[in-house]
C-alpha cells in the first residue's frame, strides 16, 4: 500500500507534470468550487504538508487560511513563546522551529507561507524556491527594489508558484473598480489619488535587554546589528526604515497595488515632499509625506497621509471611489442597469476557478488563499504574481527613495533604474548582514 507521502507526492508530481505539458485545467463546477474552498482535493492523502514561518498577527491568519487546504506539519518563529502558543492553537502537532533554515531542511513540506517582518521576505522567499517550495508569502514583497530583481530572477529559475499576501486583489470591491477603470466607464483615466494614513511618531525609547524567550540576532537577519529596544519589534518594526518603509510600503503596497493595477503601467517621474523626525533611537519615519508620480500616458497618481483613506481614480466622464468598506460613483450606481461583462473581461483570467464573490479581509483572504493553492496545482501565476507585486511595491520604493534625497526623480521602469543619479541608484539596494545575505 502507497504511504501517505508517496501518495501526496505522486498527486503535486502529476499536477506539475500536467501543467508543465501546458494542458490547462477543465472549467470547475460551483459544488466542485464550494469543495475546493474547504480544502477538499479527493484523498485527505492528497493535501499538501504546509510549514509556517512567522506567527505573530498576520502570520497567524494566513496559516489558518492555508490549513483549510493542507495539512501545517511545521511552525517557525524566532520567539519561543509565539511558537508555543501557535503550535498549540494548530493543535498541537506541528514540530517547532526557532531557525526557519532547519524548517525548509525538510522534504516532506511542500507549501510554505512567510508571516515574519518584511526585511525578512526577501531571503526566507528566496531560500523557500530554491528548497522547492511553493510560497505565500505577506506583504510588501521586497525591502529593495534590487531584491524584487533578485526573487523575479529565482521563481523564474525555480519554476515555484509564488502568492504575495496583497489580498486586495481578491477583494470583490477592488478588482470590480480596476476592472471598470479598464473597461472604459469613467472615460480615459486621468488621475489617480491615493491616501494612505499618516506614519506613527515616537521616542526616543529605552535601549533594554531582549526578553529570554526572543532570539534577537535572528529576528534582525539581515539587517543592522543595534541594541534591542522593545518598538523595534512586534507591529511598530513598520516605522523603522531599517525594517519597512513606513506607510508607504505597510498601506501603500495594498493601495498603491489597486492604483498601479487600474492604471496598467509603470511611473516615469517622482516627486515627493516630506518631513522626517530626528529623535535618538526612536521611529525614523516621514512625519509627513505627499508624493506625486507620473505615467507615460499622462496620468497623474497622487499619494498623501491626509484624507480619507483608499483610492479614487478619475476619468473624462466620471469617477470611482474605493476603500476597504466603500465602492462608490456615478458609474458604480450605473451598474445595475449595465453591468460589465465579466464574461469578456475577467483579472484572475480565464483559466483560473472563478470564486464567490467576498468582501472584507479575512473573506477576501479565502478567495486570495484559494487562488494560491488553484496555482500550486495547476501551476498558473496567482492573482498576486511576484512580478506585478515586485512593481507595485517597487512604486512605493521609489517614493520613499525620492523622500530621502528630497528631489525629483526619473525613472526608466524597463531598465528599473534611475536615469542619470547615482546617488538615488544606490538607494536600490542595501548590503545584508554577514551570515543572512541573500544567495
Amino acid at each position: 500500500m502507497m504511504s501517505r507521502h508517496q501518495n501526496r507526492r505522486r498527486f503535486l508530481q502529476t499536477t506539475s507534470s500536467v501543467a508543465a505539458l501546458g494542458l490547462s485545467s477543465p472549467h470547475v463546477s460551483t459544488a466542485q468550487a464550494d469543495d475546493r474552498l474547504d480544502g477538499a482535493r479527493g484523498d485527505k492523502n492528497d493535501r499538501p504538508h504546509i510549514g509556517c514561518i512567522g506567527m505573530r498577527y498576520q502570520g497567524s491568519v494566513i496559516a489558518l487560511k492555508a490549513q483549510a487546504h493542507g495539512d501545517i506539519v511545521a511552525i517557525c518563529d524566532v520567539d519561543r513563546h509565539v511558537r508555543e502558543q501557535a503550535r498549540a492553537s494548530f493543535g498541537s502537532t506541528p514540530k517547532i522551529y526557532e531557525d526557519y533554515r532547519e524548517m525548509l531542511a525538510r522534504d516532506d513540506i511542500d507549501v510554505v507561507t512567510i508571516g515574519a517582518p518584511d526585511h525578512w521576505h526577501t531571503k526566507m522567499l528566496v531560500d523557500a524556491c530554491r528548497a522547492g517550495k511553493d510560497v505565500y508569502c505577506e506583504k510588501p514583497l521586497t525591502l529593495t527594489v534590487d531584491e524584487g530583481k533578485i526573487i523575479r530572477n529565482v521563481v523564474k529559475e525555480t519554476g515555484r508558484v509564488v502568492q504575495v499576501g496583497s489580498w486586495q486583489r481578491s477583494d470583490h470591491r477592488f478588482r470590480q473598480a480596476v476592472e471598470m477603470v479598464r473597461q472604459g466607464r469613467i472615460g480615459k483615466l486621468e488621475r489617480v489619488d491615493v491616501v494612505l494614513g499618516k506614519n506613527e511618531t515616537g521616542g526616543p525609547f529605552a535601549i533594554d535587554e531582549p526578553p529570554p524567550e526572543l532570539n534577537w540576532d535572528l529576528w534582525q537577519g539581515p539587517t543592522p546589528d543595534v541594541p534591542y529596544i522593545h518598538e523595534r519589534c512586534l507591529f511598530t518594526f513598520r516605522w523603522w526604515y531599517a525594517y519597512s518603509g513606513g506607510q508607504m510600503t505597510d498601506w501603500g503596497a495594498h493601495h498603491l497595488d489597486i492604483a498601479q493595477w487600474g492604471i496598467g503601467e509603470y511611473p516615469i517621474e517622482i516627486e515627493t515632499t516630506a518631513r522626517f523626525p530626528h529623535v535618538d533611537n526612536g521611529y525614523d519615519v516621514a512625519i509627513d509625506f505627499h508624493a506625486l508620480y507620473r505615467y507615460p500616458s499622462g496620468v497623474v497618481m497622487t499619494v498623501s497621509d491626509t484624507g480619507r483613506n483608499g483610492i479614487m481614480f478619475t476619468g473624462t466622464e466620471g469617477h470611482i471611489f474605493v476603500n476597504r468598506g466603500t465602492l462608490s460613483g456615478k458609474p458604480v450606481e450605473g451598474l445595475q442597469q449595465n453591468p460589465l461583462p465579466r464574461e469578456e473581461f475577467q483579472l484572475y483570467g480565464h483559466d483560473h476557478l472563478e470564486r464567490p464573490p467576498r468582501v472584507g479581509k479575512l473573506d477576501a483572504i479565502v478567495n486570495h488563499m484559494g487562488n494560491f493553492f488553484d496555482c500550486v496545482i495547476s501551476r498558473n501565476r496567482p492573482i498576486s504574481d511576484v512580478e506585478s507585486q515586485h512593481r507595485s511595491v517597487s512604486t512605493c520604493h521609489l517614493g520613499n527613495i525620492s523622500m530621502w534625497e528630497g528631489r525629483p526623480l526619473r525613472w526608466d521602469p524597463d531598465a528599473e533604474y534611475f536615469i542619470d543619479d547615482r546617488q538615488a541608484n544606490a538607494r536600490l539596494k542595501r548590503q545584508q548582514r554577514a551570515g543572512f545575505e541573500i544567495a
